[in-house]
């Protein structure tokens, strides 16, 4: 049985890459951070799924995480690790506190390194184990190309996936695992769907405050027309099946709008979104 690693997988886009690939007979050793969350997912997903307790910052625990993986694969490669479990921070970047930012940071970037560093090995780099070379999935997101308002400590991480695994994937050629990113649009997942319950009363009594409630209700909006979580689910095996993968994959909603602003002069998105939110006035 051909085993992939997944970083949290409790909800949103881990949870449906967990049940896509657990329905096709994958084995999925799926990262959650609390028990109760691992009980209630080997209860849904069946015996395919295997939790693994760990948050992604937390590098002995990851470390132990890949320990344990290694001895259920009885000395056979890892088919693949996806790298997805990340947080979204929001607020202005001149008033956001410094701690915030440094946690999205923490989780979203540094917590890929201290995983992939972790779990590599097991995918073919260590020449003990047998099979093929498996594959990276790096998670980013439309965010990765493109800075929406607000959202800043999100985009910096997300842009800083792109490059590393570029980097990344350029290194492991040495041992032919193959890195690729997937960047979704809006997806009905916690990050979109949950605007309403981000605290910004922080910002209330600065100049920001009313674009602050519109860019809220942008981001309700996107999530109650996201992609379901198992679309991102099948992009994701996709990416570690098909026989030449792209270096990256767009997954989005309408994807002639990912086009465009891809096209669109930065100056023109500054207007939109300026006028959007009020920001220019």
């Amino acid at each position: 049985m051909k085993s992939v690693v997944i970083t949290g997988v409790s909800s949103g886009i881990g949870w449906g890459a967990a049940k896509v690939l657990t329905q096709r007979g994958y084995r999925v050793f799926g990262s959650v951070r609390k028990p109760e969350d691992g009980a209630r997912l080997s209860k849904e997903l069946g015996a395919n799924f295997v939790p693994l307790l760990f948050d992604v910052t937390d590098e002995a625990a990851v470390r132990a995480a890949a320990a344990q993986v290694r001895e259920a694969l009885g000395g056979e490669t890892l088919f693949g690790l996806v790298n997805n479990a990340g947080v979204s921070v929001a607020g202005p970047l001149l008033m956001l506190p410094i701690a915030e930012f440094r946690q999205q940071i923490e989780i979203n970037l540094t917590g890929v390194v201290v995983v992939t560093q972790a779990f590599a090995p097991l995918l073919g780099i260590d020449p003990a184990l047998k099979g093929p070379p498996g594959r990276i999935v790096n998670i980013s997101s439309v965010g990765g190309r493109s800075g929406a308002p607000f959202l800043g400590p999100y985009v910096a991480s997300k842009f800083a996936i792109e490059g590393l695994s570029e980097s990344l994937r350029r290194e492991l050629q040495l041992f032919g695992v193959d890195v690729i990113v997937i960047g979704p649009g809006a997806v009905a997942t916690a990050i979109w769907s949950k605007a309403e319950q981000v605290d910004v009363s922080a910002y209330a009594a600065s100049p920001y405050a009313p674009a602050l409630d519109r860019f809220r209700s942008y981001m309700l909006a996107g999530g109650a027309k996201g992609l379901k979580p198992e679309r991102l689910g099948k992009a994701i095996l996709k990416a570690l099946t098909v026989r030449d993968p792209k270096v990256r994959y767009s997954v989005t909603p309408d994807p002639l709008q990912d086009v465009m602003s891809g096209l669109m002069p930065k100056r023109m998105i500054d207007r939109m979104f300026g006028r959007g939110l009020g920001l220019i006035k």
